[in-house]
């Protein structure tokens, strides 16, 4: 495979607009074709100001519907949970084929093998308009994960299907949802397969201190040798926080945790930047102390991981899951840190 070696990805800050006060699916469906016309003027226009060099777009976290408020699990998924093969991922292969970029992104997705529920999945289509990239969500607060369901999920999908990596001509992509860069282990285990570019699809606060999130995207850059290419939104409209309290710093993070452009608030295409994968490969071969994954040391630290498990797997596996249910579980997790002595 012919790799493109000096590219430009965008992380694009775009403004989200809240489904929840929608009634029907019919209504959905329009609102967010209604999104993916707005986005596939938006990338036409980036390509035509920053250059055909673009072909990579990350989009927000909550780029098609906002997150679920009020609703329940069941009225959540009549309204706005997707599959993976639903026409809306033929609508944005449409336009990674115009515009020549792949386009990753994130969303609220059905599986038939998990009817009672919805995962957070992250995506990535390529610019010949293929879905080549899936992956779920393993770390979230009132979601279901793959690990909420670990024994099932691993029968019908195997362990590999957990941190997915796509070998690409734009080098080996993969995802990080949101909250989840917070967690060190998701994007080592994604390095460990030879991920080169994390694509973080976010909704996180614009503020001017330096908060979590972006602490831990330069942390994750440099520990895995990677570059971070992260999309925030430019707000949320008519959700039930005020609309500009998860606003701006989308950013490129190079592979040695320097910021190479970073927006500010509002709908932005700022946060852009060269993607060098061969310099990436050649810094990864060398023989140095700055070579963090050449270093690492797994055996030491798998033997922690086996023997302590607080937070449990497949805690809604035959159980219908519900916002309760998952303040209980983290409740349950906390007793056993205090039981363990960690707390």
């Amino acid at each position: 495979m012919e790799i493109i070696d000096d590219y430009i990805a965008i992380g694009m800050q775009l403004r989200c607009q809240a489904l929840n006060h929608l009634n029907t699916r019919e209504e959905a469906n329009a609102a967010m074709d209604a999104c993916l016309d707005k986005i596939g003027k938006h990338i036409f226009g980036a390509k035509k100001f920053v250059g055909q060099q673009v072909k990579l777009i990350v989009l927000p976290e909550y780029f098609l519907t906002s997150y679920p408020t009020r609703e329940s699990i069941s009225q959540w998924i009549d309204k706005v949970c997707l599959e993976k093969s639903d026409p809306i991922f033929k609508k944005i292969g449409e336009i990674a084929i115009k515009n020549d970029v792949f386009i990753s992104g994130n969303y609220y997705e059905l599986d038939p093998n998990f009817p009672d529920t919805y995962f957070q999945a992250s995506f990535i289509i390529d610019d010949n308009g293929q879905y080549i990239l899936h992956y779920r969500r393993l770390n979230s607060m009132y979601s279901v994960t793959p690990h909420d369901v670990l024994d099932k999920y691993i029968d019908l999908y195997g362990k590999e299907s957990l941190f997915p990596v796509a070998d690409t001509s734009l080098g080996k992509l993969a995802c990080v949802a949101s909250e989840e860069i917070l967690y060190p282990e998701i994007s080592r285990c994604l390095m460990m397969r030879g991920a080169e570019v994390l694509l973080h699809s976010t909704s996180e606060i614009g503020s001017k201190l330096l908060s979590r999130k972006n602490i831990a995207k330069r942390a994750r850059a440099i520990e895995n040798m990677a570059y971070v290419v992260s999309a925030n939104s430019a707000g949320i409209e008519g959700g039930l926080v005020l609309d500009e309290s998860t606003d701006g710093h989308s950013q490129i993070v190079h592979p040695d945790g320097h910021l190479l452009a970073e927006a500010l608030t509002g709908e932005s295409i700022v946060a852009n930047a060269s993607i060098y994968i061969d310099a990436l490969r050649k810094k990864r071969k060398r023989v140095a102390m700055k070579n963090y994954i050449a270093r690492q040391r797994f055996e030491l630290y798998a033997d922690s991981y086996k023997t302590h498990s607080f937070y449990p797997p497949n805690s809604f596996l035959n159980v219908e899951p519900d916002k309760k249910l998952f303040i209980h579980t983290q409740q349950d997790a906390i007793q056993k840190l205090k039981d363990n002595g960690v707390l």
